[in-house]
């Protein structure tokens, strides 16, 4: 597997967030675009097995196949970049601002956005067959995620808002963990495996993520989900960007940086010396 250290691979978060904040505005939208269409892909590759088979945690386990790839591909989703980008400006990376960062934030939001709605199209299309019949059994049950997504944390009010913003904070926990857990390991199999465990806990265990919410919402509008944008944007979308990026930086990134990159001294080393006197 070629593991790294703990040390050794926070160094990588850092290099990677610090790359990402100059990167050109064409290469990042593109490879967000490329994320959130790929991502897309593979909500709707689970959701079509698991309403085939009746099995959730089937569906679960073979979703990580798409952020798989994505990442192997150097694509963004914007969950990750949540995580890594700030480590390079609490670094004090030469040139990496708050700017720069808000930047990154924007464009790889707009091009995963772009990503997801594409393939939510495309898959419109596809399941009414061009619009011309009723959606499919796999376009209801988007539809139907849709709705319980959004008008069922409504119903609840204040307590439906704070568990949508729990689920999105567990959500990044998870998916950046992914994130790093790919940068644990130089071998291609390596990275897959330790990539794969916390993507599949987390989609099986119904976290919010923003980049499959733009595929599954706006999917679950065109095929006739009875919920509005605003239902949409504002029961879902703003709180679960709230909350990914919360749950990534705090729980992954500051935790990860505060003992690996800025290690406090050894309790052994700053001890001090005890002096035996003779008598």
């Amino acid at each position: 597997m070629s593991y790294l250290t703990p040390a050794a691979f926070v160094e990588k978060m850092i290099d990677a967030g610090e790359a990402k904040a100059f990167m050109s505005t064409r290469d990042t939208v593109i490879r967000a675009y490329m994320a959130g269409a790929i991502l897309a892909l593979a909500a709707a590759f689970a959701v079509t097995i698991t309403v085939n088979t009746g099995e959730p945690l089937l569906g679960a386990v073979l979703f990580p196949v798409g952020f798989c790839m994505l990442y192997l591909l150097g694509f963004d989703l914007l969950t990750g970049v949540f995580t890594l980008v700030p480590l390079a400006l609490i670094d004090k990376r030469r040139g990496v601002t708050v700017r720069a960062m808000l930047r990154n934030w924007g464009l790889v939001f707009v091009g995963n956005f772009a990503g997801a709605f594409t393939v939510a199209a495309m898959m419109a299309i596809i399941l009414t067959m061009g619009f011309s019949v009723d959606p499919s059994v796999v376009g209801e049950k988007l539809g139907e995620i849709g709705e319980s997504r959004t008008l069922g944390y409504a119903e609840h009010g204040a307590a439906g808002m704070l568990t949508l913003f729990i689920r999105a904070v567990l959500c990044n926990w998870m998916v950046s963990t992914g994130v790093v857990a790919a940068m644990m390991s130089t071998s291609v199999s390596g990275k897959v495996i330790a990539m794969w465990m916390p993507i599949m806990l987390f989609f099986y265990m119904g976290f919010e993520h923003s980049i499959v919410n733009m595929f599954l919402f706006p999917s679950g509008l065109l095929l006739g989900g009875e919920f509005s944008i605003g239902d949409y944007l504002i029961w879902n979308e703003i709180p679960t960007v709230a909350g990914n990026l919360v749950g990534g930086l705090t729980f992954v990134g500051l935790t990860l940086y505060a003992t690996h990159a800025r290690t406090a001294p050894s309790r052994r080393q700053s001890a001090p010396t005890e002096s035996v006197v003779a008598e």
